[in-house]
């Protein structure tokens, strides 16, 4: 299936042709309207506007969809073809309204965006849901231009079912700085900790996020999906507006990310992708979070600026010496 020449150190995730179909197989199917137990934790191959009908009411704690944005692009053969921003808008309000019956009262979700999609989904959501937030990530990733600014930023926007019944664990996404003017009350530390790798604090997270990069190929998340968003993105979504148990739809589901990272974390999910190609490497990250439930950037209970990982480790190892049941991921 992967007929790229890849160097030796290149992590990407990839299947041979055989493989391909094994883990194809492992994604659900479904025709008719199905209780919770027969679809929680699968990967569903279909086409989200057939599958989304006949889901449970009520069911979804947190949804988190990434769909196409309004650009013509080749998703692995499935073609989406950039249109007129009505018929985006129109496209945006289909498969949104299908996902509202599905969630609970003070349920939460998020929808992926870039600059040019991201007015038309703010738009619909406000219509039809109560927004919260719109964050912006920077991306790194982009392609530069001659004639305009290079695009290297996306939006997340965060809307609620309730205007004010909603979760969220402001704890569990606490962002983990540098602290460069550390500041002494007495002596000591105030707001910070000094460690021999430096002096941090942990601070509350803001709406403009500057540490979560783009998977690549050194990263063992890496797949070959042109529109892959990091587990990091993804894992401060779910920490923050559910609750270990909780379950998690992803409706535009690609490569797995969403899937993989409620599955390290603790929630159940459902994920429906169309593409069986994507619903194989779905299912194979699946299994290989089996194994490893480590999250790039995420240590200790705290998300980690770019470039830390020496601090990280040992931030980790820290937490294991003085507490042997504390998981650490990385």
């Amino acid at each position: 299936m992967d007929e790229k020449k890849r160097a030796d150190r290149n992590r990407t995730l990839t299947l041979s042709d055989a493989e391909v179909t094994f883990y194809a197989k492992r994604a659900i199917t479904i025709t008719e309207s199905v209780g919770i137990s027969s679809i929680e934790n699968k990967v569903v191959c279909g086409d989200c506007h057939e599958v989304l009908p006949l889901l449970p009411h009520e069911s979804v704690d947190l949804l988190i969809a990434d769909p196409p944005y309004n650009l013509s692009k080749d998703f692995h053969g499935n073609k989406f073809r950039k249109t007129d921003d009505y018929s985006y808008e129109s496209f945006t309000r289909d498969w949104l309204q299908l996902c509202i019956p599905l969630l609970r009262p003070n349920a939460s979700v998020y929808v992926c965006c870039d600059w040019r999609s991201s007015l038309i989904i703010g738009r619909v959501l406000d219509e039809l849901l109560h927004v919260q937030n719109r964050i912006t990530w920077q991306r790194e990733k982009g392609r530069g231009a001659k004639a305009n600014w290079k695009n290297g930023l996306e939006d997340v926007w965060f809307a609620t079912m309730s205007k004010k019944d909603y979760v969220f664990n402001l704890d569990d996404v606490m962002v983990r700085r540098k602290v460069i003017a550390p500041y002494r009350a007495n002596g000591r530390p105030k707001d910070w900790e000094e460690t021999e790798q430096g002096n941090y604090r942990n601070t509350c997270p803001s709406n403009f996020w500057d540490d979560c990069t783009v998977p690549y190929w050194s990263m063992p998340e890496n797949t070959d999906h042109p529109a892959q968003k990091p587990e990091k993105l993804i894992a401060k979504l779910v920490l923050a507006n559910s609750d270990v148990g909780g379950l998690v739809l992803d409706p535009f589901l690609g490569s797995g990310t969403t899937a993989v990272v409620a599955k390290k974390l603790g929630r159940r999910f459902v994920g429906i992708e169309q593409n069986e190609l994507y619903c194989a490497w779905a299912t194979k990250r699946l299994e290989l979070a089996d194994q490893d439930h480590e999250i790039q950037g995420y240590s200790g209970g705290v998300f980690w600026e770019r470039n830390s990982l020496a601090a990280q480790k040992a931030h980790a190892k820290q937490i294991v010496d003085n507490d042997t049941s504390a998981p650490t991921l990385l």
